[in-house]
Formats: C-alpha cells, sequence, structure tokens
C-alpha cells in the first residue's frame, strides 16, 4: 500500500510528533510511504511568519508532487485558524483522493476555537469533511466535533498510547513506593503557561514549609522562549526541592518516571488526550491533573488519580497537602495505572487499530 503521510515528525519531540512517528514507524514495515512533514519551529500556534510561510508552501508543494503515487492519503489536521487554512488548501490538493483521506484530530479544541466562532469557516470544513474516508479521534468526548460532517460510522475512536520502553514491571512500582519518604512529583511537557507549570511552581512555593519539605518537584521540557526559560530559574533559584532538567533524552525522560510517584498536568488547554498522562500511567505513577474533556476520557477521579481545578493554585495545593495523608492510596492507584495501561494503551493496540481503520497492510 502506498500512503502519503502527512504529519509532523521530530525533531522537536512534543506528544504530537511522537505518536505520529511511532505510528509511521508501525506502517513503514509492509507499506510505501511518502512524508510531507508537518513540523514548526516553535510551540505557539497560528503564528505566520516568513519562516513559517516557507514551510507552509513546501507542504503544499511537497503535497502536490506526492499524492500521485499515493492509494491513502493519512494527515493530521491543525486547531488553528491559519493551521486550518493549511488544512484546507491540503483537501483541495487532493480533492480526487479525498473518498481514501483520512485525517486524525489529537487535539480537543478544534470546534470551540474555530467551527463555532467561524461559521463560513465551518461551512467550508463540512464540504471536504463529509467526502473523506474516515476521522480518527482519541476519545468519545470528541465526536461531537465530527458527528454533523461525517457519517457516525466513519469517525474512529483510537485511544493513544505510552511506548513500550515506559512501561515498568510491578515490582519497581511496589519498590518506589515501599518507603516513601519524600513524594517526588513530575511536571514533563511543553513548558508554556497554559500547560500551567507557572500554577503548579507557585502553588508548590506556597506550601507551609512543614508539607513541602515531604516533596521534590521536578520539571522537564522545552520553553519557546529564551527569556520565559530565564524567568523560571530565576523564579526556582535557591530552591533545593525543585529542580528543572531542561531538554531531556528519552532515557532522562524514562528515569524520570520510574522514580517519580506523582505525575502532575494542571493544564489549560482544551487537551485531546495527553501522551504524558498515558506514559505517567506505564511508570507506575499516580495523576493530577485537571478535568479536560479530552483527559476524562482516560482519567476518573480518585481512580486514576486526583482533580484539581483549572487555573487554580489553591486547588493544587489543597491537592499536594492531601498527598502526604494518602500514601497507601497512591500505592494501590498506581498500581492499577500500570495494569489499565498494559491492557488498553500499547503501541501495538494504536498500530494495528489505524492500520485497521485505514485499509493499510
Amino acid at each position: 500500500m502506498k500512503i502519503l503521510f502527512i504529519s509532523p515528525l521530530p525533531p522537536p519531540i512534543n506528544g504530537h510528533s511522537l505518536v505520529c512517528k511511532v505510528l509511521y514507524d508501525g506502517l513503514l514495515n509492509k507499506n510505501l510511504i511518502q512524508i510531507v512533514d508537518l513540523k514548526k519551529q516553535g510551540l505557539k500556534d497560528g503564528l505566520v511568519s516568513w519562516v513559517r510561510a516557507k514551510e507552509i508552501f513546501r507542504v503544499f508543494i511537497q503535497t502536490f508532487f506526492k499524492k500521485k503515487k499515493a492509494d491513502i492519503v493519512y494527515f493530521t489536521i491543525s486547531e488553528s485558524l491559519a493551521g486550518n487554512l493549511k488544512d484546507i488548501i491540503i483537501y483541495l490538493i487532493c480533492y480526487n483522493l479525498l473518498g481514501k483521506c483520512f485525517i486524525h484530530l489529537h487535539g480537543g479544541s478544534i470546534k470551540k476555537i474555530l467551527f463555532d466562532k467561524y461559521p463560513l469557516l465551518q461551512k467550508i470544513n463540512f464540504f471536504f469533511i463529509r467526502k473523506l474516508g474516515g476521522v480518527i479521534i482519541s476519545g468519545e468526548s470528541h465526536r461531537e466535533i465530527f458527528n454533523k460532517f461525517i457519517e457516525n460510522k466513519n469517525i474512529h475512536i483510537i485511544p493513544n498510547f505510552a511506548k513500550d520502553e515506559l512501561f515498568v514491571d510491578a515490582s519497581l512500582v511496589k519498590l518506589k513506593f515501599e518507603k516513601l519518604e519524600k513524594i517526588r512529583l513530575l511536571f514533563l511537557s511543553n513548558m508554556i503557561p497554559l500547560k500551567g507549570y507557572l500554577l503548579l511552581v507557585d502553588a508548590f512555593l506556597s506550601l507551609d514549609d512543614s508539607i513541602a519539605q515531604r516533596f521534590s518537584l521536578d520539571f522537564a521540557g522545552r520553553f519557546d522562549s529564551e527569556e520565559e526559560k530565564i524567568s523560571f530559574e530565576s523564579k526556582i533559584k535557591g530552591n533545593v526541592r525543585i529542580k528543572y532538567h531542561g531538554v531531556i533524552s528519552d532515557e532522562e525522560k524514562i528515569s524520570l518516571f520510574q522514580q517519580a510517584h506523582v505525575f502532575i498536568l494542571p493544564t489549560m488547554f482544551f487537551e485531546g488526550q495527553p501522551v504524558s498522562i498515558l506514559e505517567a500511567y506505564a511508570s507506575g505513577c499516580v495523576v493530577v491533573t485537571t478535568g479536560q474533556s479530552g483527559i476524562l476520557d482516560i482519567f476518573e477521579n480518585d481512580k486514576n488519580g486526583f482533580l484539581i481545578r483549572e487555573n487554580s493554585i489553591e486547588s493544587i495545593s489543597k491537592v499536594l497537602s492531601n498527598l502526604v495523608f494518602q500514601k497507601i492510596k497512591l500505592k494501590e492507584i498506581a498500581n492499577f495505572n500500570l495494569n489499565f495501561a498494559k491492557k488498553e494503551y500499547r503501541v501495538e493496540h494504536y498500530v494495528n487499530r489505524i492500520r485497521t481503520v485505514i485499509g493499510a497492510d
């Protein structure tokens, strides 16, 4: 099968590019794949610059020439205004292949920030989407985005995954929770305000010292600007309980997850399905996060961890303060999450499900 694969690939590594790379590798064994790489240089959606304009022009040219040899088109769509205009032009370029085209939404905000705000844009998208071979979403909460556009049978729910190397043995979970003198908290994501890293550090710094000394807090991820990085490092300077690890390797990422007891993501995004949460499950971690619709497809309060209110330093502080009195429960949740991930969120399941949907070998 000849597949035109229009998606962002690493570098840089983020949840979106990671998922796309794993799918690409999984399909490569039995298919001929032509890539149109949608990577962008920054973390901020929707910004148009001369560099980005050249990147998008390259995408259009490559799509035009490579589509001629494709049996199937797979591409991940954007949720920004500029990104959606790019997607519409890709629909136009691939118009004669729309019946064999499958789009994949990795986020969860496209309805609220695009379709609901711009009725004309919604109609244009509807014109193309209703002709597609199928739409892939990560959870049930996102079905409403497309159920006016395309038949329900052509909307496919395929959850994300954690890579195999993130999965730990149950013995490791038992060991790290056995003598829980200090709870290790981990924030691992892009270091942008909407992911909640500033809320987390402010909440941690507000803890009474008698509580704070029971924790350590690790941050890892990429800043979008050197100024933001310098500001954050200045904020935590001198605090021996907080460490920023910078942009980390795969090995460092595995190590941080394996050592962590609690993964915390105070995100304010309309999340799709954060891969980092599934990675935390696979690593035997308790999860503390907000109730975004995409997150609630894979997370249940008091079962996978603890919910916090969006944009609330007070809510984070309260949950952290309570953690020190729930050490037995933390171990139980961590074991549950590991078994849950083993059953539902493996790479093999993800690749096979997409292969079936798009009719690939």
